[in-house]
């Protein structure tokens, strides 16, 4: 269970400072998939960055499975994400130096797991994004669509408990993005995951069970 009470959140400093989130509430149960939506500029990737615990609420707690995260000190934090969270970007963040099945493993590798019960994880995230003949490849040799079907797999790989996916269909065509779409959908619920996308589409946002809508006056529902 992923829940948000009363969440605000300022940057800046002095006359300068600028509210971005105020009394931010809602609550995710385990298994949902919610999508996150409204205009640009908004505050939907600063909602995302207070979940992930890459920043931190000025008021309010963001409570995951019952853990504030602002009582976790940065290494605590920084765990949490490596065992519990997986992120799916924009921009696939592969690394150009590892084939894609390295690049799928890296979280297994952060969480110390290797041997045969992660190589076997790897060949079936592999299988499902339907590049397991790819492996041995490198990010270059990949379309957009492609290494997007990694970065699900990468962030899919250690099964974690929350995902977190900021606009992962912005760089990409149509058809892509609605097999990315799909995929992401059927691999979180095939983990039973809790899910957020971030997204400013419509038809992104109808693949999730719920849609949240940010605004300036607090949030919505559709």
């Amino acid at each position: 269970m992923l829940e948000l009470s009363d969440v605000s959140k300022s940057f800046g400093e002095g006359e300068g400072r600028r509210p971005v989130i105020e009394s931010l509430s809602f609550a995710v149960p385990s298994g949902e998939y919610i999508a996150l939506t409204g205009e640009s500029g908004i505050g939907k990737s600063t909602v995302l960055n207070l979940i992930a615990g890459l920043e931190l609420p000025d008021s309010g707690r963001i409570l995951l499975d019952g853990r504030d995260l602002a009582l976790l000190d940065d290494r605590a934090r920084t765990l949490l994400r490596r065992r519990q969270m997986g992120f799916v970007f924009q921009a696939f963040h592969l690394l150009p130096h590892l084939t894609l099945a390295g690049n799928v493993a890296l979280p297994l590798a952060l969480n110390r797991i290797s041997g045969e019960s992660a190589e076997q994880r790897v060949h079936a995230l592999l299988e499902a994004v339907g590049l397991a003949d790819r492996a041995a490849s490198f990010p270059r040799e990949l379309s957009g669509g492609e290494m997007q079907r990694i970065a699900v797999a990468r962030a899919l790989v250690h099964r974690p408990a929350l995902v977190l996916a900021d606009e992962p269909t912005g760089n990409l065509d149509p058809d892509s993005a609605g097999h990315v779409l799909a995929l992401l959908r059927e691999q979180i619920k095939r983990d039973g995951a809790t899910a957020i996308l971030v997204t400013h589409s419509q038809i992104a946002a109808a693949t999730a069970d719920r849609t949240l809508v940010l605004t300036s006056r607090g949030l919505a529902s559709r």
